[in-house]
């Protein structure tokens, strides 16, 4: 059964999903700066367009394109910004 998630008052969505890939979520998110805390290792997937990335220990944002990936380790706070409208791909692992 899909899942739908729905968060910061609704500026970031996501549907999720189990299949022989494992867990995922396909998400869209407004435009905004939003802090997230992961429970599992996650792959973060920028499907369309971009967002600026702080991750744990980090002290410089880094930008992502449409196509490119991110790990982000199990059990940390991590932040995001988006200019516009994302779209992404996060797998579970």
């Amino acid at each position: 059964m899909l899942k739908v998630n729905e968060y910061f008052g609704g500026t970031v969505k996501s549907i999720a999903l189990e299949n022989e890939e494992g867990t995922a979520t396909i998400g869209v998110m407004e435009a905004g700066e939003y802090e997230f805390g992961t429970a599992t290792i996650e792959l973060m997937t920028i499907t369309s367009g971009s967002l600026d990335v702080l991750l744990p220990g980090e002290t410089e944002w880094k930008t992502y394109e449409t196509g490119e990936t991110f790990r982000v380790e199990k059990d940390v706070k991590f932040k995001v910004k988006a200019a516009q409208q994302v779209a992404y791909y996060c797998l579970y692992i």
